[in-house]
């Protein structure tokens, strides 16, 4: 099923929207983008997960029939759920798709609370859409994490 983002996309351009990803077999497009958000040697496992798991989602922002951006999310509770994964396309980052997707997902599933865990890299990108950040410190040996949170309101991601 594909979801219009009339109100995710100013202007909306003709062709452009979130697909749910639910394919046996992982889209070239699909298996790149995860790559830009985990191992390599994992991907494969991480896209069964999301077809097997009934509180797992993974989602495609489609433009022109081609994915170029993805959200992979769990739910937690009705109203809170955590970002696994998101990627966009090189060539695409800077436009807004990130946060278009997220707020894609808070309106379609209602979703009051959102978080994800990331590390130094993606931190600029959470805290621009609004989001708390939570240093947790050196999870593993060299590397800092971070907790990501967004209470949402109706203006939080507008």
């Amino acid at each position: 099923m594909r979801w219009f983002l009339k109100s995710y996309c100013k202007p909306c351009k003709v062709g452009v929207y979130m697909k749910k990803v639910h394919s046996k077999t992982i889209h070239s497009s699909i298996r790149e983008l995860l790559s830009y958000a985990t191992s390599e040697g994992i991907i494969d496992l991480e896209y069964q997960n999301y077809l097997q798991s009934i509180n797992l989602n993974l989602y495609a922002f489609e433009s022109n029939g081609e994915s170029i951006g993805c959200i992979g999310f769990e739910f937690i509770s009705s109203n809170h759920c955590k970002i696994k994964h998101i990627a966009v396309s090189p060539l695409e980052r800077g436009n807004g798709l990130g946060r278009k997707m997220i707020t894609f997902i808070c309106d379609k599933y209602s979703v009051n609370l959102i978080s994800a865990e990331t590390d130094k890299d993606a931190v600029n990108f959470y805290r621009n859409c609004g989001f708390k950040i939570i240093n947790l410190g050196e999870k593993y040996p060299g590397v800092d994490r971070f907790l990501c949170e967004l209470r949402r309101n109706k203006s939080s991601l507008a």
